[in-house]
């Protein structure tokens, strides 16, 4: 398993750390309310990114080739998710209060993972590569393999929050906190698009 834990590392590294609709969402609400406060979203993402890896190490996603609109559904659903989420960051760039502000939930963490396709075919990719063990052991090592995605996403995903938390205050100190909001309302919004493009 130590060799299949670095091989798998080594494979979501970029996969993990490189910009895409999870950690944008994290750094940006990292950057509004602090590392902190996202730990409900962040705790929420996790779970489900856990739950739906081992579904689909344990064979849930075969279920899915008699139904393959699903994915389509899940791409346009996703998109539009990550596309409110825009919305909501480019709103509060113009008349952002403390009453108007919040956090993201548990719920809006697990929204974001289950309704994200990419994740489901980078998770089915995974298995294909690192799940070449059959018998009994082969549970032990969809358990080991979900349990080290899940743990290198949450890694990943502090790290994001932590520097938007970082750039969130730089830019209160600047006085423009409004044009961080736009600034990352945008980002995601191009990913939006991406999400539906791609």
């Amino acid at each position: 398993m130590t060799q299949t834990a670095i091989a798998l590392f080594l494979f979501l590294l970029p996969l993990a750390y490189s910009p895409g609709p999870g950690n944008l969402f994290f750094a940006a609400n990292g950057a509004r309310f602090g590392v902190w406060a996202t730990l409900p979203a962040s705790l929420g993402y996790h779970v489900a990114t856990w739950l739906v890896t081992a579904a689909i190490g344990f064979g849930a996603l075969r279920a899915l080739d008699a139904a393959p609109a699903m994915f389509s559904v899940l791409k346009i659903a996703g998109a539009l998710y990550v596309l409110w989420i825009a919305v909501g960051l480019l709103r509060a760039g113009r008349h952002d209060t403390s009453e108007d502000a919040q956090p993201a939930l548990f719920r809006d963490g697990a929204m974001l993972l289950l309704l994200n396709p990419k994740a489901y075919v980078i998770i089915a990719l995974m298995f294909t590569q690192f799940l070449d063990v059959p018998g009994p052991d082969r549970t032990l090592l969809v358990l080991g393999i979900t349990t080290l995605f899940t743990l290198n996403n949450l890694v990943a995903f502090t790290v994001w929050t932590m520097m938007g938390a970082q750039l969130g205050a730089l830019f209160a100190r600047a006085g423009s906190a409004r044009a961080m909001n736009i600034g990352f309302g945008l980002t995601l919004g191009a990913v939006a698009v991406w999400m539906l493009l791609a």
